[in-house]
């Protein structure tokens, strides 16, 4: 008798191509959680970079106006004189040249609000809400 030769089966395994739907969804929920965690704080950078642009636009105003004061020896009534000059014939007498080009506006591109109390002023940004007298305003007081 003739023995024939033995051939072992061999199991042929190819190599994986692509991933499973379970290794895809887990690295979706790590990449929801990182996410999660990244997201506030680079929003937060954003809105605290905008109420430090205002901060640094209100220290400038405010340059401006004790420069005003300096010139015409009282403070302005409005932001305008900054720009346009006293309305008074007096005032128009000793103005030279504006003071500012044109009226700033906070980093969220409301209005600033200027009053003025005797001598001393207040200079206010409405902050992220743009409501003025609220927690987020961004105030300046000079003298």
């Amino acid at each position: 008798m003739q023995s024939r030769p033995q051939h072992r089966h061999r199991k042929v395994t190819r190599p994986r191509t692509g991933f499973t739907l379970l290794e895809l969804l887990l690295v979706l929920a790590i990449l929801v959680v990182i996410g999660g965690i990244a997201l506030p704080n680079f929003l937060g950078a954003g809105q605290e970079a905008k109420a430090n642009a205002t901060k640094v636009q209100l220290n400038s105003l405010k340059q401006s106006i004790d420069l005003f004061q300096v010139r015409m020896n009282k403070l302005p009534e409005t932001l305008e004189e900054l720009r346009d000059g006293p309305s008074d014939a007096a005032g128009k007498a000793k103005w030279v040249a504006p003071i500012i080009s044109e009226i700033p506006t906070d980093a969220w591109e409301n209005a600033l609000t200027y009053s003025k109390n005797g001598n001393t002023y207040e200079l206010r940004s409405a902050g992220i809400d743009g409501q003025v007298n609220t927690d987020d305003d961004i105030l300046l007081e000079g003298a």
